[in-house]
């Protein structure tokens, strides 16, 4: 697989960043399936080519995609991956964390970056309906995060769902992450996660009345001041530096023991380049790909119009021949 290099028409990690939001890979057919969550919960799970049950198919790896914040199946690196990895005949499938899926979900709490005892009742119950099929997972920003945490908490454990794990373009330190975004022209993500946030919210506080303080939800202007008033104390959390603290994957990565790429670009415009783990805060099992360009969870190629190929291609041969 060819090291990553950003075309030169598209310089800058912002505008690596943005610019697959502009592309619209073609939608694919997927299969949704509801599954009940053991605390009267529910989520969505989005199946490509259709959820893989048949004979003909019981054999074939099986691809689990974690989304980020505010994602979904919608999103480009969803579509562009699980139609990758159709093409060489694995079955893929999405999981829409909870209200991610189109509908709100029914209980006050919602989903976060440190999740990882929801990773591992999805991963664990895959592997009980499909034991012979070969199961990799990969996490996408918040979900990479999340992915990254359930890796290091479970060590060895984890070879039980897994046979091996990407995270792509995860905020590996909370804390730095949420504060760069608080910051120069890094305010446009903020502003943008914001709006879908405070929507989301406010509707869960029409189902739930006097879940949390209205008026400072409305009046946040950075992610801190959103977590810190929503997120965190419907997780758990004493407030954001709670949740950022205990929830940021950096910690663990030296617990991991299944083969993981870590693939992050230097030029990420949500994580400074000086929080990237060195070779020495990883364990032998990770494998970390750093390219100097691709932005967040970017990684354009060629010529205008420009191409999504090379993300679901570096994963798939990371599973296919460097595991």
């Amino acid at each position: 697989m060819t090291a990553y290099r950003a075309p030169s028409w598209l310089p800058g990690g912002h505008a690596q960043t943005i610019y697959p939001l502009l592309i619209r890979p073609d939608p694919l057919p997927w299969r949704r399936q509801r599954w009940q969550t053991p605390d009267a919960d529910f989520i969505d799970l989005d199946w490509h080519p259709g959820e893989p049950a048949t004979p003909s198919t019981a054999s074939a790896p099986l691809l689990i995609l974690f989304h980020g914040l505010e994602g979904s199946s919608r999103s480009h690196y969803a579509t562009t991956l699980m139609a990758a990895a159709a093409a060489i005949g694995w079955s893929g499938v999405v999981v829409n964390f909870r209200g991610c899926s189109g509908e709100i979900n029914r209980l006050p709490r919602a989903y976060h970056s440190g999740d990882s005892d929801e990773i591992d009742w999805i991963l664990r119950r895959l592997r009980q309906l499909f034991p012979a099929r070969p199961h990799y997972a990969v996490g996408v920003s918040l979900g990479g995060n999340a992915l990254l945490k359930w890796l290091g908490e479970r060590e060895a454990e984890a070879a039980d769902c897994l046979g091996a794990a990407a995270a792509i373009s995860a905020p590996l330190d909370m804390s730095a992450c949420g504060h760069h975004l608080g910051r120069g022209f890094n305010r446009v993500y903020t502003r943008h996660f914001l709006q879908t946030l405070k929507r989301n919210a406010a509707a869960k506080l029409r189902r739930h009345p006097g879940l949390f303080d209205e008026r400072r939800m409305r009046a946040a202007s950075s992610l801190y001041e959103f977590d810190d008033v929503v997120t965190a104390p419907l997780h758990g959390f004493a407030g954001a530096d709670d949740y950022w603290r205990r929830a940021s994957s950096k910690p663990w990565l030296p617990a991991i023991r299944l083969p993981t790429l870590l693939l992050n670009a230097q030029n990420d415009p949500f994580l400074p380049a000086g929080t990237l783990p060195a070779a020495g805060q990883v364990a032998t099992s990770v494998r970390i790909d750093f390219p100097r360009a691709g932005g967040h969870v970017g990684f354009v190629t060629g010529s205008l119009p420009g191409r999504l190929a090379w993300l679901p291609q570096r994963i798939l041969h990371y599973f296919q021949h460097e595991v």
